[in-house]
């Protein structure tokens, strides 16, 4: 994509050296990388990995940074899930940054869903168009959150950022049954 190496952001906490290794490599071979390992957080998780990857969520970024590499990537997070077993072990955040942000969460507890929320990070990249131009999706996001839904084995749109900066320029949106909501 760019001459000069993009960084990308590995923070952490509860992770075992070997993991982030193998996660560091993966992503160095075409990024400069950063770790910050940090203090536990999520009090119901023993571990937690966010990836920030300095790109926006597209196809063109699939095909650069490599389909087989992306595997292995997904192959290492799904393995971390299965060594760390049942119940809310791990959450795992991948934001790809671009206009706007992208953000998967998955933080399910049976390896099953986990599994399949990791393997169909991926297919989003089809649906994100169709996603960011819903009539009635809030208009001008700068952030979009997917949270995987058990029941449809999908990810869908749970929240939404408009604005940018500070609190007082940026709405948060939630999706409820009735649509979209602010938050204050």
């Amino acid at each position: 994509m760019d001459e000069k190496p993009l960084t990308v952001c590995l923070r952490y906490y509860g992770i075992s050296p070997w993991e982030i290794e193998v996660i560091y490599n993966l992503f160095n071979e075409k990024f400069e990388v950063i770790q910050e390992e940090t203090e536990q957080t999520e009090l119901n998780f023993v571990s937690a990995l966010t990836v920030i990857i300095p790109l926006p969520f597209s196809e063109e970024f699939f095909k650069w940074f490599g389909f087989k590499a992306w595997e292995k990537v997904k192959s290492i997070i799904k393995e971390m899930k299965r060594r760390r077993g049942k119940g809310n072990a791990i959450i795992v955040e991948i934001l790809f940054t671009g206009k706007p942000n992208v953000r998967f969460v998955t933080d399910l507890s049976e390896n099953h869903n986990f599994n399949s929320a990791i393997e169909k990070i991926d297919s989003v990249v089809e649906l994100l168009p169709y996603h960011l131009n819903d009539s009635n999706i809030p208009s001008d996001p700068s952030e979009v959150l997917y949270k995987y839904d058990i029941e449809s084995g999908k990810w869908k749109l749970n929240q939404v950022w408009t604005g940018f900066g500070g609190s007082a320029g940026r709405k948060k949106f939630i999706f409820t049954k009735k649509g979209w909501n602010v938050v204050t």
